[in-house]
């Protein structure tokens, strides 16, 4: 089984957190979406399985319209074995979700929206100068919701002039709405942002660690009292609604990733491509990828593996990581986690390595605490 992602890389307007690859220039448009094709029929060979999980992340999806989604499900039918039911996610902005563009995707071959809501009031989508307001993204899941079942959400935590209460309530609005996955990051301070710039300025107050560590908390125990789990430490399912692509991620499955600055995966080798849209659009239309690539070490496999389990419900297998690496690696994660494990901030499930309630805002930290910068 594997995955494949697809890179839309257009925006209406740049936000100001976001280091993501995109144009806010559609003139490339269907010069872009005949590449996309091409690279697929270019790279079909690199898919080790049936496809499982087909997912449109961008950059901005829902720009793309019915003539360009039938063009991409063309080529994934000529030329991929896919399974019976996959699971298809769009990325999407509220400003886009008319009902008009609901049913046409709904009509398409996506059974999956995950949309860029953020935040429901209004100055919080001032400051991260996203593209729709608080009406327009409660109006799109109202109508959301009459076409798709399997529905998620963005929100973001921790940021400047952001009250515990004005947390509490996006939380209570998502859920009142009756959203079965919902993504939550804290605010991340990127560098060459507009928002990096207007930190330095002293326009906007400087993100406080305090805070989002803080906002985590309610939303672990918000969501909990939903019947939410946390599966992994920035999603939130009800049962039944994990995602399917970003699981594979997380437990390792192979990828394929096209477009401009996509990634992929095949167990040992990591790639991507060029992040710029005519390069890109001119490498593929002369039969050539525009592709960097690195042969991941042992040692990299299992610092991956590390870093990904300990973000997840499923935690670190120690039969894994002595039958992937070696008895020498199994003693060694166990060794280095003891004394977390004292500090209640990991425990033993059987097999497992697990992050407790009290370490998950500190996983990541955790993680790096479990690599191996060599085994000698």
């Amino acid at each position: 089984m594997a995955g494949l992602y697809i890179h839309i890389p257009f925006c209406k307007q740049a936000c100001h957190y976001c280091d993501f690859h995109f144009s806010t220039s559609l003139k490339k448009k269907s010069e872009l979406v005949n590449a996309l094709c091409k690279e697929m029929v270019l790279r079909k060979e690199e898919i080790p399985g049936p496809l499982q999980t087909i997912y449109f992340g961008g950059g901005t999806p829902s720009l793309l319209d019915a003539e360009d989604l039938q063009q991409i499900f063309k080529t994934i039918d000529d030329h991929f074995e896919v399974v019976e039911a996959p699971e298809i996610t769009l990325e999407a902005n509220p400003d886009d979700l008319t009902e008009a563009k609901l049913k046409m995707l709904a009509a398409s071959r996506i059974n999956r929206l995950s949309i860029g809501v953020q935040s429901f009031f209004e100055e919080d989508l001032k400051l991260m100068n996203r593209a729709h307001n608080a009406n327009e993204a409660l109006r799109c899941l109202q109508f959301a919701k009459q076409y798709f079942d399997n529905i998620s959400i963005d929100l973001i935590y921790g940021m400047p002039d952001m009250s515990d209460a004005r947390w509490q309530e996006n939380l209570d609005q998502a859920l009142a709405l009756g959203i079965p996955h919902i993504s939550s990051y804290a605010l991340t301070v990127e560098p060459n942002t507009a928002l990096q710039k207007f930190i330095e300025k002293g326009v906007v107050k400087p993100v406080d660690d305090a805070v989002a560590q803080r906002h985590f908390e309610i939303l672990l125990a918000k969501m909990e009292q939903a019947g939410f789990e946390n599966y992994e430490f920035s999603n939130f399912g009800k049962p039944g609604y994990f995602s399917q692509n970003n699981t594979a991620y997380w437990t390792g499955k192979p990828y394929l990733g096209i477009g401009p600055s996509a990634h992929s995966f095949d167990g040992n080798t990591r790639s991507w491509n060029i992040n710029n849209n005519p390069k890109y659009i001119k490498a593929i239309a002369a039969d050539t990828l525009p592709i960097e690539r690195e042969t991941l070490s042992t040692i990299d496999k299992y610092n991956e593996y590390v870093m990904t389990g300990l973000r997840t419900i499923w935690g670190v297998s120690l039969e894994k990581i002595e039958k992937d690496f070696g008895l020498k690696f199994r003693t060694y994660v166990l060794q280095q986690a003891q004394k977390h494990i004292e500090e209640h901030l990991l425990f033993l499930d059987d097999d497992r390595i697990v992050v407790t309630k009290k370490g998950k805002f500190l996983s990541d930290g955790l993680a790096s605490d479990l690599f191996i910068l060599n085994l000698s």
